[in-house]
């Protein structure tokens, strides 16, 4: 059994740690009503924008639709042959449960079959991870895309947005993919994968009524004009509104992984307590005894 001095000395270093992770969950619910409040305010504005190209879409002659550029699925290159890019979007450091391996081994199942596939990975924790992998020669991790998820915002949404088109214009990426971190509601989230480029055109157009084409619809200059002031607009959403989940997933891990840790620390504290009063019940019975002994020894001298 551990003496007194060694449970107590655990015992302080077991509340300081506590006092860390109680902090460190303050600081990521402080940061996750920030984040919410965020995506909540730009949520009605890209609403507006995804119904605009359905819109569109919806009005718009058949044919136009083969002439869109970011709508070209370039069905002439075989499965085996498309060179597909991956937008990963994980966490900046640790300490938040299960969340950066869930999106790491959503994002090895999204690239098993894959001979190249080049990755865009945001968070600290999963560009080390894949560029050790990259080491081995099945993966490209793109080299100079360094950007943080922390405190996400527009700018850098439409940053990552032209640099995946442009990947795509130039004939680089036939597929790009994100994978993020959905919140599905309140605490619960999951990794998801969702196509980026090509856009679906049954996306934005769900049923018979959005099917109809109306003809006598005129679009100043042209359908694909439109279409390409408009799609980088939608893309820059997107790509924002996952980065925001994703900061709202990791904040709410992290809040469950330190209000557990707070948890376990404090039932520590208090079998480390039953210990030391053990210890020093049996410390005192042991000086009363020793005492009684002096005591007895000195009358029988006497």
């Amino acid at each position: 059994m551990a003496n007194m001095y060694e449970i107590r000395e655990r015992i302080q270093s077991i509340r300081d740690i506590m006092k860390i992770t109680n902090a460190m969950y303050l600081i990521s619910s402080s940061k996750l009503k920030k984040a919410r409040k965020d995506l909540a305010a730009t949520e009605p504005y890209f609403n507006k924008l995804l119904y605009a190209m359905r819109s569109i879409l919806s009005r718009a002659p058949a044919e136009a639709e083969e002439e869109l550029l970011f709508f070209d699925e370039r069905t002439h290159i075989p499965e085996s042959k498309r060179k597909k890019a991956f937008l990963i979007i994980t966490a900046d450091k640790g300490m938040c449960g299960s969340y950066n391996h869930n999106v790491i081994q959503a994002a090895e199942q999204a690239m098993e079959g894959t001979e190249m596939s080049h990755l865009f990975v945001m968070g600290q924790v999963g560009r080390m991870y894949f560029q050790r992998k990259a080491e081995k020669g099945k993966l490209r991790v793109e080299p100079e895309f360094f950007y943080s998820t922390q405190n996400p915002h527009l700018y850098r949404a439409r940053s990552i947005a032209e640099t995946l088109m442009e990947r795509f214009r130039s004939g680089e990426a036939d597929d790009v993919y994100i994978i993020y971190t959905k919140m599905v509601h309140g605490a619960e989230f999951e990794p998801h994968v969702q196509q980026l480029l090509p856009l679906d055109v049954t996306h934005f157009v769900t049923s018979e009524a959005d099917e109809t084409r109306h003809h006598e619809a005129e679009f100043y200059p042209d359908v694909k004009t439109v279409m390409r002031h408009l799609t980088p607009n939608f893309m820059k959403g997107l790509i924002y509104g996952a980065m925001v989940e994703s900061f709202c997933s990791e904040q709410q891990a992290r809040m469950t992984a330190m209000d557990s840790a707070t948890t376990s620390a404090k039932d520590m504290l208090s079998a480390l307590s039953l210990q030391y009063n053990r210890a020093r019940q049996a410390a005192i019975t042991q000086e009363i005894t020793e005492v009684c002994g002096g005591a007895s020894a000195m009358e029988q001298e006497v």
